[in-house]
């Protein structure tokens, strides 16, 4: 699974916290050997993978090291804005009418993508609107090699950016692009819709048949692009992704987990009922997912839904951008749930993952991200505990732990 937003999502989440600790954490990777010989040795590797010398001196020769590129990976801080917050910052308003204008000037282009790859329209412009305001954000202008280049030689993730530095040249070979146009993101996503170098070589889609993958100048190229890799992540034809529910004030909050299927039918038994238009009590598979715990909002997401992990992992991400196809589809706007929620701050999140370590239902460290780790163990402590299992943290959970009953 991948993670996105190094544009115009890492520019909105302002609303971040660097833990006490976290520089430190990032200075126990330290890189052995000068830049220079792991460039060389790399070249020698791309030569070996079958990409032209050429092409290999004229994309690395005189690439150099970055130092502001890890100082930017290194110091990105925690996600602290709950469901309601990002998805109505970055959902409403402009960004919102803004789509509905974008899906009536591109209904052909829509149409025929739609046709082709079997995604709709407001899926496509959905995550087109949140990468990159409909290519209105044109991000930092960092040279995509010399920051991959970068990312690969540093010793935290380099077998990652190592591919997509690879990939990256079998773009120039391919003549999709030249390496002075490979401008993007920090992290070296390309184009509107914010493609790492490996999922534009392998699923970028030349749709205005000019000969090449442009996903930077061309809308086609980008739009089409996106649904393919929709489709590549298992994206099914004519089937839903998600829908707004209301649920009960009791039912088994256990079930409520995107690793679990139920019957729209046996949703509807335990009281779940659709917050606009009708929930068929039929056999189509969905999860309920309570990305505030159960008194926020709930959704059903449906098969499709693994499409949006996929692109991204966060479930906060994921879930704002099923969200905002489904508005641009024509839902209404999203309810507030059953009741007031206390959102944790990055701190509050540190000390209960602190807890859960030494209760043992956590391994690893406090890094104060509220993921999907943490919930699972959020989760199998509320269960011990006899709390509702909706796999949201609350004071409740923290106190109960840290008196250790």
């Amino acid at each position: 699974m991948r993670k996105r937003g190094a544009g115009l999502i890492a520019a909105m989440l302002l609303a971040c916290t660097l833990l006490p600790g976290a520089a430190e954490a990032a200075a126990r990777c330290r890189n052995t050997g000068s830049f220079e010989r792991w460039l060389a040795e790399f070249k020698q590797e791309a030569a070996a993978q079958g990409i032209s010398r050429q092409v290999i001196a004229a994309t690395l020769d005189g690439v150099t090291f970055d130092p502001a590129i890890i100082r930017r990976d290194s110091g990105q801080g925690v996600f602290t804005q709950s469901f309601l917050q990002f998805a109505g910052r970055m959902t409403g308003g402009g960004r919102y009418q803004n789509g509905l204008k974008q899906l009536k000037a591109h209904a052909r282009l829509f149409a025929a993508i739609e046709q082709r790859f079997g995604v709709p329209p407001a899926v496509v412009a959905a995550l087109w609107g949140l990468e990159s305001d409909y290519g209105a954000y044109k991000g930092a202008n960092y040279n995509i090699i010399r920051s991959v280049a970068t990312l690969a030689y540093d010793c935290r993730r380099p077998d990652f950016f190592r591919r997509q530095l690879l990939d990256a040249l079998r773009i120039v070979e391919r003549g999709d692009l030249r390496p002075e146009e490979m401008i993007g993101n920090w992290a070296g996503e390309l184009g509107p819709t914010q493609f790492t170098p490996s999922d534009y070589y392998k699923h970028g889609v030349d749709f205005d048949r000019d000969g090449r993958v442009d996903m930077i100048r061309s809308v086609p190229d980008a739009l089409a692009s996106a649904a393919n890799l929709m489709k590549s992540f298992g994206w099914q034809r004519g089937q839903p992704w998600l829908q707004e529910v209301r649920v009960p004030a009791e039912m088994p909050w256990h079930e409520a987990d995107l690793a679990i299927q139920h019957p729209r039918a046996q949703w509807v038994r335990w009281g779940v009922r659709a917050a606009h238009g009708n929930l068929p009590a039929d056999t189509l598979p969905a999860s309920l997912i309570l990305p505030m715990g159960r008194n926020g909002p709930a959704f059903l997401a449906y098969p499709n839904f693994k499409a949006y992990i996929e692109w991204n992992a966060a479930i906060v991400y994921s879930t704002t951008a099923a969200y905002f196809a489904t508005r641009l589809a024509g839902a209404p706007p999203v309810g507030s749930g059953n009741g007031p929620v206390e959102v944790p701050n990055a701190q509050q999140v540190q000390e209960l993952q602190r807890l859960l370590i030494a209760r043992g239902f956590l391994s690893g460290e406090a890094d104060g991200r509220l993921g999907a780790v943490t919930r699972a163990a959020v989760k199998q402590a509320q269960l011990k505990l006899g709390l509702p299992a909706d796999s949201y943290p609350s004071p409740e959970l923290t106190a109960r732990l840290r008196g250790g009953r």
